[in-house]
C-alpha cells in the first residue's frame, strides 16, 4: 500500500474518532469531521488504485 494512502487512513480513521467525541459531547462540529473523513476515504481508495495500476502497467511492459 502506498505511503500517500497510508496517511489518508490514518486521517480519516482519527477523523472519524473525533467525529464520535464531537457527537457525544453533543457539538455540531463533528459534521466537519465526518466530511473530512468522506474526503480522506475518497483519497485513500484513489492513491491505492493509483499504485495499482501502475504496477499492472509496469507488468504488461
Amino acid at each position: 500500500m502506498p505511503r500517500l494512502a497510508l496517511y489518508a487512513l490514518a486521517v480519516c480513521l482519527l477523523s472519524v474518532a473525533a467525529a464520535v467525541v464531537s457527537f457525544v459531547q453533543g457539538s455540531w462540529l463533528g459534521v466537519v469531521w465526518v466530511l473530512l473523513a468522506g474526503l480522506s476515504s475518497n483519497m485513500t481508495w484513489y492513491y491505492v488504485r493509483q499504485a495499482k495500476t501502475r504496477k499492472a502497467g509496469a507488468a504488461q511492459g
